[in-house]
């Protein structure tokens, strides 16, 4: 009886203590405080955990970083240069005489000869001089290596600049030198002044400037304002065309030869009396002879006028 009392007395205690207002309000607040608190611990351990992974992981990175101070910077976007002309203002000068084109016509060839000691030899380059006749600065066309400053005897002081891909530009007839064999040039660095030279005294006061590639001169004002590629270019088309000529001749001796083997007709097709009418063995080598002393004679006077030419031509190509 004792133990049944005891229960009911907790019973109505409880019952009593809920049916008071500020108990189930402070039972949700401190569930909810409950609930909170473990969230909050539970973000908090989960932030620990992967602040200490990326900690990890920033020391990784920086252990493998390479150091690139000690390596050399390299050019970004470098400007291929053009071929320029050899002064400074170009507007104040002129072209004298132009470079010799095999293949221009005979006036502009003409006028590309420069006579030196009663014989004419084609310019390998240009003569560039002013208006007035007076001097000027040269500069380099482009930016290498001075591999010859020197005075020649017939050419004057002369300069030669190596560039890269075999060529060379070429600066005679000046006055002054401003630079020596193995110094670093740049483009439009002044490296002399125009003069004139024993080899061409009729262009005055001027500077010769050429443009060669593996020692072969090429015409400087098909290659102003260009890149050293172009010659390259040019060469590789020139070569290619060559080849293509050299391909197709035989091909067009052998198509005349046919051609000229179907015309002939055999004389077993001729008739009885056309063969007849032909003159004998000993007609014909007389007729041969004369044939033979008009060609001999013909020859004879074609070598001297081919010998002429080639000897106009050589003293041209001298």
């Amino acid at each position: 009886m004792r133990e049944e009392e005891k229960i009911t007395t907790l019973d109505s205690k409880w019952k009593r203590m809920i049916r008071k207002k500020w108990v189930l309000p402070s039972i949700y607040i401190a569930s909810a405080a409950l609930i909170l608190t473990g969230v909050l611990w539970y973000q908090a351990s989960d932030g620990n955990l992967l602040s200490g992974e990326d900690t990890d992981n920033t020391e990784n990175i920086a252990d493998n970083q390479v150091d690139y101070t000690d390596l050399d910077a390299v050019p970004v976007n470098i400007q291929e240069e053009t071929i320029k002309m050899p002064v400074t203002d170009e507007k104040s000068v002129v072209i004298k005489k132009k470079f010799y084109d095999y293949n221009a016509s005979s006036e502009e060839q003409e006028a590309a000869l420069v006579f030196y000691n009663n014989t004419y030899y084609p310019s390998t380059g240009i003569d560039i001089a002013q208006e007035n006749g007076e001097s000027f600065d040269v500069v380099a066309a482009l930016s290498g290596t001075v591999v010859r400053a020197e005075n020649d005897p017939l050419l004057g002081n002369i300069v030669e600049i190596k560039h890269e891909d075999g060529v060379t530009t070429h600066y005679h007839s000046l006055g002054e030198m401003f630079v020596e064999a193995g110094a670093q040039v740049d483009q439009g660095e002044v490296i002399g002044t125009a003069g004139t030279s024993v080899y061409n005294k009729d262009a005055g006061i001027h500077v010769h400037f050429e443009i060669r590639k593996n020692n072969e001169p090429v015409n400087p004002e098909k290659f102003l304002n260009k890149p050293i590629t172009a010659i390259e270019d040019e060469m590789k088309a020139k070569t290619e065309e060559k080849s293509e000529d050299k391909t197709t001749d035989p091909a067009n001796k052998e198509d005349q030869s046919s051609s000229t083997d179907e015309d002939q007709p055999n004389k077993s097709e001729q008739p009885a009396d056309e063969q007849k009418e032909q003159p004998s063995d000993k007609q014909e080598g007389n007729a041969g002879t004369e044939d033979k002393g008009n060609v001999n004679g013909n020859s004879k006077q074609s070598s001297k006028t081919n010998v002429e030419e080639d000897a106009s031509i050589s003293m041209t190509r001298a």
